[in-house]
């Protein structure tokens, strides 16, 4: 190819803001109402172009959205798209002192998942043969956000998971009193039956004694992982938790750099690591934390952009769970997520990520 082929010519942001059919919370971010969503398309010389995203739960979109256009745009054009490890440690870098993780690592997500985009296209195969091949499918669960759900309203929601298909669900957890959250486990266990995965996630809403207190209360109920029980940055707290329930552990959406999942893996006794490439550093920081959890035996799991994170967990040997996320993103693309008979996730067999956000159903929520 010739050199300047791949060199970026153009570099385009938009940022919406997305409704929610209804209103979504859980125990720490209280009320969605709507979702963000920031999109990056770069542009070749030759003229192939990627499109990477990010999303927030309805805030700080409009930060990432300026990243993009005042810092990263400047750095990244006339650079070649093909160095994407490269791109990835010199954006990391360029704004490491004053955002290490945190938004720095949303906006430089959407930037490498264009890359990968263009680098799928490139080699004219989907993301899920290009990240590793290993699968195009992978098991999955449906993941609510449902703390404001009534029981009825919560039982029947959970009802409408398994009429989808799905053979595993979580739910949120974090009501003040927490024998609430335990009548709820109770109900729902008795709805899904012996048989079906169930996850509960509390949103690092507990201290770590109202953790243990409350694991040991649900533990009867067969519980696959208790999902950010404390705030992620205790680590240690993570342990004391493991240490003292019969409930496997589960982190990762707050993990916004390798360094913290680092440590989450050598002190925490985590079961399952849960990345997510909107926040990691996209696909590139994905597949890093992908082989700390190989490295380490933890099975790979993911936390929301289902339609991204199919692919990626498809292709991993060592896929856990793909979350099915209640911020619908595929219900504004052209391949929303699929399930087969058995309930597995299916990867798109397209050129590129996969992920094809379809303008006409988009335009009417665009901000700038």
């Amino acid at each position: 190819m010739n050199s300047t082929a791949n060199r970026i010519a153009a570099i385009e942001v938009k940022y919406y803001q997305v409704p929610l059919a209804e209103i979504l919370s859980d125990a720490k971010h209280g009320d969605h109402t709507h979702f963000e969503l920031i999109l990056c398309k770069i542009t070749c010389e030759d003229g192939t172009e990627g499109v990477g995203y990010t999303y927030t739960g309805g805030k700080g979109g409009r930060a990432i959205s300026s990243l993009l256009e005042d810092e990263y745009k400047p750095l990244l054009l006339g650079k070649n798209a093909d160095q994407i490890e490269e791109i990835w440690d010199e954006m990391e870098w360029h704004l490491h002192y004053v955002g290490r993780g945190g938004l720095v690592s949303f906006a430089m997500s959407a930037v490498d998942i264009a890359l990968w985009d263009i680098r799928c296209k490139r080699e004219n195969l989907p993301l899920w043969k290009v990240a590793g091949g290993a699968n195009n499918t992978t098991a999955c669960y449906a993941g609510g956000i449902d703390l404001n759900f009534s029981q009825d309203k919560l039982l029947s929601n959970i009802q409408s998971y398994l009429d989808k298909g799905f053979n595993a669900v979580k739910i949120k957890v974090g009501k003040e009193n927490y024998l609430e959250d335990v009548e709820r486990v109770a109900a729902v266990r008795k709805l899904i039956g012996p048989d079906t995965v169930f996850m509960v996630d509390a949103n690092y809403s507990l201290s770590v004694e109202q953790a243990i207190v409350f694991g040991k209360a649900i533990e009867q109920y067969d519980i696959t992982w208790f999902e950010e029980p404390t705030i992620p940055d205790d680590y240690l707290g993570f342990a004391e938790i493991a240490d003292n329930i019969n409930i496997p552990l589960a982190m990762g959406e707050n993990l916004h750099t390798l360094h913290e999942f680092g440590y989450a893996i050598a002190q925490s006794k985590l079961s399952y690591l849960q990345p997510d490439a909107s926040n990691i550093g996209g696909i590139t920081g994905f597949l890093r934390v992908a082989k700390m959890a190989k490295e380490n035996n933890l099975p790979l799991c993911s936390h929301g952009m289902h339609e991204l994170h199919v692919s990626l967990l498809a292709s991993q040997s060592h896929a856990g769970y793909l979350e099915v996320h209640s911020f619908p993103i595929d219900q504004y693309t052209k391949y929303p997520l699929q399930l087969d008979q058995n309930g597995r996730a299916i990867a798109p067999d397209v050129v590129g990520t996969g992920v094809v956000f379809d303008d006409a159903l988009l335009d009417q929520y665009l901000i700038k």
